[in-house]
C-alpha cells in the first residue's frame, strides 16, 4: 500500500512533462516512491532509463525488491558485454533499464541509441551531481536530440544539496530542471500520515560506566584542544569548528575544502589536526559500539601508527584515554601487594603472574606461586552496560509473549522475530555471541585474542636466528619469567613491566589451551563447547580467523537442538534476508537460564529491506540511526494493523545521544536553507518554456576577439570548421569530455592503446591529476606512457591538470630542493624531460583552462583520423605494429643497441645512423672514419676495441 504522501509527490512530478528534482527526508522509503513510478510507467511512452552511480547499488536493490514483492517485471541491466546491436534494440524496447553514465554517454556519443524512442531519465543520486558531471553531460545530448523527455532526480541526503554555493539551483540548471519538490519529515501530510498509527516506543537510557564517561570527557577535551589549535591558525571559518559539527564526517569534508586552496601553504602541524580531528572522532564512535578490549586494541594499533606525528596523542588530557581504556580491561597490581599463599585458587582464571621465581599453571584452574615480588594482573574485563539491558529486554519480550499466548489463541500475524539493529557486520556478530553465550565468555574469546595478537607481533618484530642453547620451554612466552632481585624489578620501567605481564599472560593461555587439547583429544572424541579446546592449534592465525574458529567451536553443541527448533516459516524468511547481515540466532539457554524469543541481528550499513523481509514485531535499535528511525515509521504507517513495539537502547549523556539529535537538527536545518532558496530561485527558460540549462555551447564565442573584426573583410563571419578530438574510452570516468564538448567540440570515444586524447595526427596528449600523476610514477607506469606516445606521435604532451578550487602548485617554494631527490616530484619531472627531449608538458589550472589549452592546440592543425588512431600501438597478425614512426625508418631494437655501445652518446648516435646502414657495417668501418662520424679519435678507438675484443674462452 503506497503511502499518500507517496501519492502527491508521484502526481506533483506526472504534472510536469519537463520532470522536476525531489529532495526528501533520509528514510522515508524512497526505493518504494521510485519502483511506483516505474510500475506506472507504459512501454508505449518509451525507454525509461535509470542512471546508476556506483553509491547507489543499495538503492538499486531496493527497488527491485518494492517491484519484485507487487510481482512485477523488474528492470534489466545494460552492460558493456552486450554487443552493440542488441543494446540499440533494448534502447528501442519502451522498458526501463538499469544503466551506468559511462556506458548510456559513450553509446550518445557513438550515436548508438535512437534518442527520440526515450520517455525520459531517472537520475538517482541527484546531491552528488554538479555541472561538469557525466549525468549533465548526458542530459544537455538528449534534451539537444530530444526536448520532449523528462528527467526526474531524486535525492534523501539534503545535508549535501545544501553544501557550497547555490548547489542545489547549479544542479537543476545542469539538468534542465525548473521545479523543485522538498518533502522534509516535518512537512504537514508526512508527519500526520507517520504519525496516525506510531509503534510503541520504550527509550531506555543507559548509565556509562565511569571509566567509559572519564573517556569520554577526555576525548571531548582533546578535540576541543585540536579544535582551539586549528582556530588559531586563522585559516578556517570559526563558526564551523565546534565540538558537535566534529561528531560528523562531513566535517571533515567542511574543513578540507576550505583548506584546499592553501593546502600547500598549510605546515604539517595544521594538517596532522585536520588528521587527528577524523581519528578522535573515531575513537568517540567506537567508545559506545565496541567493547573494552577492542577499544584497546585499536588504541594500541593508534599508539603505533601515529607515534611523534601526532598532536593528539600529546595533548594534556589523552593520558587518561590509554589509562582508562586499561582500566577497563586490566589493572596492574604489586605482588607484594597479593597475600602470598602456598595454593591459590583461580577459578575464573582473573589474576596471573608476571614476575617470580617459578610460576606454573595446571589445567585444573590453580596457580602455584611462591614469590612475593613481581607484576601481577587483575583482570577486570569490564562487560558493555547495554549488553545486561539487550538481555533483560529479550527475557522480558518472552515473558510478555507467554502471557499473551494464555491469552489470545489466533496469534498468525506475528511471527514471533526479535530484531535487534547494530551499526555494522562486527557489532551483530558479538551481540550474537553475547546472546548466545555467556557475555563474560565472550569478553574472555576477546581477552585471549588480544593477549595473543601480542605473542605474533612480538614473533614478527623479532625475527627468528640461530636456535638458543636455552632449553626448550624457558623464556617469557613459556610462561616463565627470569629470576630477578628486588632491587632490579623496581628499577624496571614500569612499561615494561606492564608488557612482560601481558607476554606471560599470553603465553600460559596458550600453555593452558595446548594441554587441554590433550586432554579433550585422549578422553572425550565427543566435540564440546570449550574456549580452551575451541584455541586448539590457532596461536599463529591471526585474530579474525581466530574469532571465528572459537565461534564456530561454540556453537557446535547448540546447531543440533536450534535446528529441531526452528520455525519453517522464520527459517524461510532468514534465508531471503542472508545478504543482510547474521543469520537468526535461535537460542537455546539451559534449563535454569530464561528464554528468549529468536532474534536477528541486522547491520545497519548492508542498507537491506528488512523490515519487509521479516516483518518483526519487536525491533530493538542499539545503535540509534535517524533514517533506520523514519523506515520504522513508515513501516507501521504501511502496516497500522500490525503490532509494532520499538526499544531504543541509548548510553545516557553520551556523544551517541548529541549525534543523533544533532542529525535530525541538521536535516531539518538544511531543508529550511532548501525552503529559502527555491522562494529566491531563478532557473533561466526560453521562448517555449523549457529550461535553458548551464554552461550551453552558445554562452562560448567565438575565438575571435571584438578588435580583430575590422581585419576580416569588416568583421565578416568565417565559416567555422567543427573541430573534433580523439577521446579513450577510460576518460569518460573524469569531467573534461563534458566540458570540451560545451566548449563546441566533437567527441569521438574509442579505445586508446597510446595516449588519452588525440588532438591531430601528430599531437597526442596523456591527461594526469595530481593523484595519479604521483601514482603513475612510483609504478613506473608513465614511463612507459611516455615512451609509447613519443615512438607514435611526433609531438607527445603530458597535460598535468590541477583541480579548480586548489593550490596551482605542487608544494611550497620553501620545500622546492636545490638538489635533484628521488623522492621529489619536481626531480622526477626533470628525469623525465630530460630522458625524452620531445615530451611537452602542459600545466592547467582547472578543466575549463584545459578546454582553452585544447582550442588553441588545434587551431592550426589537421583533424585527428579515428582509424589510424585506434591502429596505433596494437599489432597486426603478423605481428608488425604501424604507424610507429621510428619503425618506418629506422630498427628500434638495433637503434637501442647502438645508444649502449661504447663512445656512442647523444650527440653522435643520429650521424652514425645517417653514415651507416646497419650495425654490420659499422663494425666494419676503421677508426679514421669512426672518428669522422663519432666527432673524436679516442671515442672511435674505444668503440674499434671494443668490436675487435676477443671473448674469452675456458681452458
Amino acid at each position: 500500500m503506497a503511502l499518500k504522501f507517496h501519492q502527491q509527490i508521484i502526481s506533483d512530478l506526472l504534472e510536469d512533462s519537463n520532470g522536476g528534482l525531489v529532495i526528501i527526508s533520509s528514510g522515508l522509503s524512497l526505493a518504494k516512491l521510485i519502483a511506483s513510478l516505474l510500475i506506472l510507467h507504459s512501454p508505449s511512452q518509451g525507454t525509461l532509463l535509470l542512471l546508476l552511480s556506483p553509491a547507489a547499488q543499495s538503492l538499486k536493490s531496493r527497488i527491485i525488491h518494492c517491484i519484485s514483492s507487487l510481482q512485477s517485471p523488474t528492470p534489466a541491466d545494460i552492460t558493456a558485454d552486450l554487443p552493440a546491436n542488441q543494446r540499440y534494440s533494448l534502447y528501442s524496447s519502451g522498458s526501463p533499464f538499469f544503466i551506468t553514465p559511462r556506458i548510456l554517454i559513450v553509446d550518445l556519443l557513438t550515436q548508438r541509441i535512437p534518442v527520440s524512442s526515450l520517455a525520459g531519465i531517472f537520475i538517482l543520486n541527484a546531491h552528488s551531481l554538479s555541472e561538469t558531471s557525466t549525468e549533465a553531460f548526458i542530459v544537455r545530448i538528449v534534451k539537444s536530440l530530444n526536448s520532449s523527455a523528462y528527467v526526474r532526480a531524486f535525492s534523501d541526503r539534503p545535508q549535501a544539496m545544501v553544501s557550497g554555493f547555490a548547489k542545489t539551483e547549479r544542479t537543476m540548471r545542469a539538468l534542465f530542471l525548473r521545479r523543485l519538490h522538498l518533502w522534509p519529515r516535518f512537512q504537514l501530510d508526512v508527519s500526520q500520515e507517520l504519525e496516525r498509527e506510531p509503534p510503541e516506543v520504550v527509550d531506555i537510557r543507559v548509565s556509562m560506566s565511569s571509566y567509559m564517561v572519564g573517556i569520554q570527557k577526555a576525548i571531548i577535551e582533546v578535540m576541543d584542544a585540536c579544535l582551539k589549535e586549528m582556530k588559531k591558525t586563522n585559516k578556517v571559518d570559526v563558526d564551523d569548528l565546534t565540538v558537535e559539527s566534529g561528531l560528523f564526517k562531513s566535517f571533515d569534508e567542511i574543513v578540507r575544502r576550505q583548506l584546499d586552496p592553501i593546502w600547500h601553504t598549510l605546515g604539517k602541524r595544521t594538517k596532522q589536526l585536520v588528521s587527528d580531528l577524523k581519528t578522535l572522532r573515531k575513537l568517540l564512535d567506537y567508545l559506545v559500539r565496541y567493547d573494552a578490549v577492542s577499544f584497546l586494541k585499536f588504541l594500541d594499533t593508534l599508539r603505533v601508527s601515529e607515534s611523534y606525528r601526532s598532536v593528539w596523542l600529546f595533548a594534556e588530557s589523552s593520558y587518561k584515554i590509554f589509562d582508562f581504556a586499561k582500566k577497563r580491561v586490566y589493572r596492574l597490581l604489586k605482588a607484594s601487594d597479593v597475600k602470598s599463599k602456598e595454593h591459590v585458587t583461580n577459578k575464573s582464571g582473573k589474576k596471573r603472574k608476571s614476575k617470580g621465581e617459578n610460576d606454573s599453571v595446571t589445567v585444573g584452574g590453580e596457580t602455584t606461586t611462591n614469590v612475593t615480588t613481581g607484576v601481577v594482573i587483575e583482570e577486570v574485563l569490564e562487560e558493555a552496560p547495554k549488553w545486561k539491558v539487550l538481555r533483560e529486554i529479550l527475557e522480558e519480550t518472552q515473558e510478555e509473549r507467554q502471557k499473551q499466548a494464555y491469552c489470545e489463541e489466533d496469534n498468525s500475524d506475528n511471527n514471533g522475530i526479535v530484531l535487534v539493529a547494530c551499526k555494522d557486520e562486527r557489532s551483530c556478530m558479538q551481540l550474537e555471541d553475547c546472546v548466545t553465550n555467556n557475555p563474560q565468555k565472550v569478553m574472555r574469546e576477546e581477552w585471549e585474542m588480544y593477549l595473543l595478537s601480542k605473542i605474533e607481533l612480538r614473533s614478527m618484530q623479532t625475527p627468528q636466528k640461530k636456535k638458543q642453547k636455552t632449553p626448550k620451554g624457558f623464556g617469557i612466552l613459556d610462561g616463565v619469567v627470569p629470576v630477578t632481585t628486588i632491587q632490579n624489578s623496581e628499577g624496571s620501567s614500569v612499561g615494561r613491566q606492564e608488557h612482560e605481564a601481558l607476554m606471560a599472560a599470553a603465553s600460559s593461555i596458550r600453555k593452558l589451551g595446548k594441554t587441554t587439547d590433550m586432554a579433550s583429544g585422549n578422553n572425550n572424541p565427543e566435540p564440546h563447547v570449550d574456549k580452551a579446546s575451541c584455541t586448539k592449534g590457532k596461536a599463529k592465525k591471526d585474530s579474525t580467523s581466530l574469532r571465528r574458529s572459537i565461534r564456530r567451536c561454540n556453537k557446535k553443541t547448540t546447531n543440533s537442538k536450534s535446528e529441531i527448533l526452528k520455525d519453517p516459516e522464520d527459517e524461510e524468511k532468514a534465508t531471503e534476508a542472508s545478504t543482510s547481515g547474521p543469520q537468526e540466532a535461535n537460542v537455546v539457554q539451559p534449563s535454569s537460564a530464561k528464554k528468549i524469543p529468536p532474534v536477528h541481528f541486522y547491520a545497519l550499513e548492508s542498507d537491506q529491506p528488512i523490515l519487509d523481509i521479516l516483518k518483526p514485531s519487536v525491533i530493538i535499535v542499539y545503535h540509534p540511526d535517524m533514517a533506520f528511525v523514519r523506515e520504522l515509521e513508515v513501516y507501521k504507517a504501511e502496516n497500522p494493523q500490525r503490532k509494532l513495539k520499538v526499544y531504543f537502547i541509548f548510553y545516557d549523556e553520551s556523544t551517541e545521544v548529541q549525534k543523533f539529535e544533532a542529525s535530525i537538527r541538521r536535516e531539518n536545518g538544511a531543508f529550511e536553507s532548501l525552503i529559502r532558496q527555491k522562494s529566491s530561485m531563478m532557473i533561466p527558460v526560453d521562448q517555449d518554456g523549457l529550461c535553458m540549462g548551464s554552461n550551453s555551447s552558445t554562452e562560448f564565442p567565438a575565438s575571435s576577439t571584438q578588435n580583430s573584426l575590422t581585419r576580416k573583410a569588416g568583421g565578416r563571419k568565417e565559416v567555422e570548421k567543427e573541430t573534433q578530438v580523439i577521446v579513450d574510452m577510460r576518460e569518460f570516468m573524469s569531467s573534461l569530455p563534458n566540458v570540451l564538448h560545451q566548449k563546441g567540440m566533437k567527441i569521438i570515444p574509442v579505445t586508446l592503446e597510446v595516449g588519452d586524447y588525440i588532438l591531430s595526427p601528430s599531437i597526442c596528449v596523456e591527461r594526469k591529476s595530481i593523484q595519479d600523476l604521483f601514482q603513475s610514477f612510483t609504478s613506473g607506469r608513465l614511463f612507459h606512457q611516455v615512451e609509447m606516445m613519443s615512438r607514435y606521435y611526433r609531438i607527445p604532451v603530458l597535460l598535468i591538470e590541477f583541480s579548480q578550487d586548489k593550490s596551482f602548485s605542487f608544494q611550497s617554494a620553501s620545500d622546492i630542493s636545490d638538489d635533484v631527490a628521488p623522492y621529489n616530484i619536481i626531480s622526477k619531472l626533470s628525469l623525465l624531460v630530460l630522458h625524452f627531449p620531445r615530451l611537452r608538458i602542459l600545466w592547467s589550472r582547472s578543466l575549463h583552462a584545459t578546454a582553452d589549452i585544447f582550442t588553441t592546440l588545434k587551431s592550426n592543425q589537421d583533424e585527428p583520423d579515428e582509424t589510424r588512431a585506434i591502429r596505433v600501438g596494437v599489432p597486426s597478425e603478423e605481428g608488425i605494429i604501424e604507424n610507429d614512426i621510428r619503425a618506418d625508418n629506422y630498427n628500434t631494437s638495433a637503434v637501442e643497441f647502438l645508444r649502449r655501445l661504447p663512445g656512442v652518446t647523444d650527440a653522435n648516435y643520429r650521424s652514425i645512423m645517417e653514415k651507416c646502414k646497419s650495425l654490420a657495417e659499422l663494425a666494419s668501418l676503421p677508426v679514421e672514419t669512426l672518428a669522422e662520424l663519432m666527432g673524436g679519435h679516442k671515442v672511435a678507438k674505444s668503440l674499434r676495441e671494443f668490436f675487435d675484443a676477443k671473448y674469452p674462452t675456458l681452458l
